[in-house]
Parts: structure tokens; C-alpha cells; sequence
């Protein structure tokens, strides 16, 4: 461990937080479904505990993550990406979670917003151009939105629109929806934010497209992801 070790003042050993955090984020499970699992491992902790751990870890182990999967700007994930936007409800108020997805369905950005304008398409296609430049092609649905932003940042020539041609990113949000069903939705905007962001990368870390591998692939690919994950702010 180094010098500025995160679980330096938790008597919690750093193995079971990361698993707590884990099987929270990766898995459509509540914070008691955590416990009662944890519990059946004799790890006896309260399902407020496990909420602290996910908050306060929960975004560090995303950002390690991210540092090692971002790529230039000559990479793949510049080809082509698929852009939609979901409804999400906040103390019954509607929200629209803007998602961006490459051509093999790694999430590249996600961003909340209160209206589902031109301001808000043209804060999200910067966010997704400054960290991975700009793409060849971007698919999305008939949203107005798109057009104008894309027009204001002047790549309106890539935009490609097709009614099954967003696939891709109709299919990505599904893994979302599910972890909203057992969170029982969500209560501020700040949560829903912070939570998709880290929900994304552990998503992307652990999605290993088994559909297109071998079972022999795939079981290396996801053992090589449990050992990087449990090396996560370790030496």
C-alpha cells in the first residue's frame, strides 16, 4: 500500500469494501440484498455501511478504471458512436440522461440534465469531444436537438439518423434500467449523476461481449478484470 492509503482508518479489510462496492454497482441489487450476501459470507456489516463505501469509493474506483480505458483520439472508439437520450423520473419530476455508446457498446459518457434542448446536446457532445475527440460518425434518433447542437460545434456532416440504426444505444440502457428498478429510482440529480458515472465504467471493465468470444476467451477476459479490480488502489 502506499503512503496515502485510502483504507488506512477502516478496520474493514480493503478485499471485502471492494466487494461490497462491486456486487452493489455491477449487479441490480439493493444495499439489504449486499448485506444479506455478505452476511452469508460471515461478513456481518449494515446496509448503511455499505452505502457509505459505494459513496466514498465507489467514484475512485471509476476514475482508476477510466485512466486505463481512455484512448487517443485515433482510436476505435472514435469510429462510430450511437448518442440517445432516457427518461428518468427525480421525486416525480421527468430528467433525461443523455448516453453515448461506441460501435462495440462500451459507455463512453453519460450526462443529467433537465431538458432535452439544444443547450443541453451541445454541453454533452463537448463533454464526449473533449475526452475522446471527434468521431467519424454519430448515430442518433430524430431529435431535433441534435441537429442544431451539431450544427453550433460544426460536425452536423457526420450525423447519421435511422430508425434501427441506434440499436446499439436503445440496447445499452437496459443494464441501467435494471439498477434503477432495484434502487428504487432516484431522489437528486447530484445522486443519479454521480451514480451513472460510476455505473459506466464498471460496467464497461466487466462487459466482455461473450456473444462474440469463446468460452475459453471469455473466462480469461473475465478472470484478468477480477484481478485487475481487486488490485484497485493497491500497490
Amino acid at each position: 500500500m502506499t503512503e496515502h492509503n485510502p483504507f488506512r482508518y477502516f478496520k474493514t479489510s480493503p478485499e471485502i469494501i471492494r466487494l461490497a462496492v462491486m456486487m452493489y454497482v455491477r449487479f441490480p441489487l439493493s444495499l439489504r440484498n449486499v448485506e444479506d450476501l455478505l452476511h452469508e459470507r460471515g461478513i456481518d456489516i449494515c446496509h448503511e455501511t455499505v452505502r457509505y463505501w459505494w459513496n466514498k469509493f465507489g467514484l475512485m474506483f471509476a476514475n482508476e478504471i477510466r485512466k486505463k480505458r481512455i484512448h487517443p483520439s485515433h482510436n476505435y472508439s472514435n469510429w462510430k458512436w450511437h448518442l440517445d437520450e432516457v427518461f428518468v423520473k427525480i421525486n416525480g419530476e421527468t430528467h433525461y440522461l443523455w448516453r453515448a455508446v461506441d460501435h462495440e457498446g462500451e459507455v463512453l459518457e453519460a450526462y443529467v440534465s433537465k431538458r432535452r434542448d439544444r443547450k443541453a446536446a451541445i454541453v454533452f457532445l463537448k463533454k464526449l469531444m473533449k475526452r475522446y475527440g471527434k468521431p467519424h460518425v454519430i448515430v442518433t434518433d430524430r431529435l431535433r436537438s441534435y441537429r442544431a447542437a451539431m450544427k453550433s460545434i460544426g460536425n452536423a456532416e457526420v450525423q447519421e439518423l435511422g430508425r434501427w440504426k441506434n440499436n446499439r444505444c436503445e440496447n445499452s440502457h437496459l443494464p441501467f434500467r435494471r439498477r434503477e428498478y432495484a434502487m428504487l429510482q432516484f431522489r437528486r440529480l447530484q445522486s443519479l449523476q454521480k451514480f451513472v458515472s460510476i455505473h459506466s465504467s464498471i460496467h464497461n471493465h466487466f462487459n466482455h461481449e461473450r456473444h462474440l468470444t469463446s468460452r475459453g476467451e471469455f473466462k480469461l477476459q473475465r478472470n484478468a478484470a477480477l484481478v485487475e479490480w481487486q488490485q484497485l488502489s493497491a500497490v
